[in-house]
Order: structure tokens, then sequence, then C-alpha cells
């Protein structure tokens, strides 16, 4: 199921706690280019995994914050985008080529493992890590530039 953004272009969004305390999946991912990721290098850091897809519009919308927040957030918070897509690098190679990330790596989910592990249901789905534990979670989009976001991501990454 994906959510949308509501007609005036609102985020839908909210943080939830309902799940803090959930442990950091174990994952092994391919990416477009950058070869293959295992969940233990980001164990233990705090890290904001994305579940999205190319054809989801909020998700698409929120690419372009995420990559501005990975890049604010360089060393000290990891963003993870993994995309859902069937099909894969079919559809993710050209997404980011078009569109330019500096910051974002194309990291790919086509049986939906890690949404399965996470309990997403819901695109996009962006879950907080930090340590070996989900401190909150997010589904719909988001707007992550907003003081809200970044002071939830400060908040949880200074403990």
């Amino acid at each position: 199921m994906v959510q949308e953004s509501s007609a005036s272009g609102v985020s839908t969004g909210e943080l939830d706690t309902s799940q803090a305390g959930k442990l950091f999946p174990e994952f092994r991912l391919d990416s477009v280019s950058h070869g293959i990721l295992s969940s233990s290098a980001y164990a233990g850091s705090p890290t904001l995994i994305n579940l999205w897809a190319t054809w989801c519009a909020p998700c698409v919308k929120e690419m372009p914050l995420l990559d501005q927040l990975a890049r604010d957030y360089e060393g000290r918070l990891k963003v993870l985008t993994i995309s859902q897509d069937l099909t894969g690098t079919e559809a993710v190679g050209p997404f980011f080529a078009r569109n330019r990330f500096t910051h974002l790596e194309s990291w790919i989910d086509p049986q939906n493992h890690v949404g399965e592990d996470i309990g997403g249901g819901v695109m996009p789905t962006t879950v907080l890590y930090v340590g070996s534990e989900e401190v909150w979670r997010v589904q719909g989009d988001y707007d992550w530039s907003s003081e809200e976001a970044r002071a939830a991501i400060d908040a949880a990454i200074a403990e």
C-alpha cells in the first residue's frame, strides 16, 4: 500500500515511536554501482533506513530531501535508501542517473526482505536506528528538511 501526499503537497507521515526498541534488521543488498552491502556495516551506527520505489510518487518526492539530509549529517548519520522496485537495477539505475544524487547510494531489495523485516507495508517507510535499536519511524512522506525532522534526529543521535 502506498500512502499519497495530500492534494496540498503537505507531507502525510508522522513520527511514530510505537516500535521503538525493535532490533536493526539483518540484510545483504546489491547496488547499481556500489557492490554488496551487509547490515553489519551499519549495525551500531546511527542509520536512517528509507524504503522507497521509483513508482511511488511520495517516495520520489522525498529523495532530494534525503540526499540533502545525508549531506548535512555526513559522518554522524548514515542515510540508507533501499529500493523495493521489483525490477531492481533496471528501474533504479536510470532513476539515480537522472537525479544525480550526491550523497545517496542506489541499494536495491527487489524481494522486499528488508521491508518485511522492518514491517513497512506503506511506502515510503523510514526508520531511524541508533545502536542496534529502532528509535522511531515515519510511514508516508515526510519533510526531512523541516525543523521537526532535524530536531528529532539531533535528539536521537545525541543520546
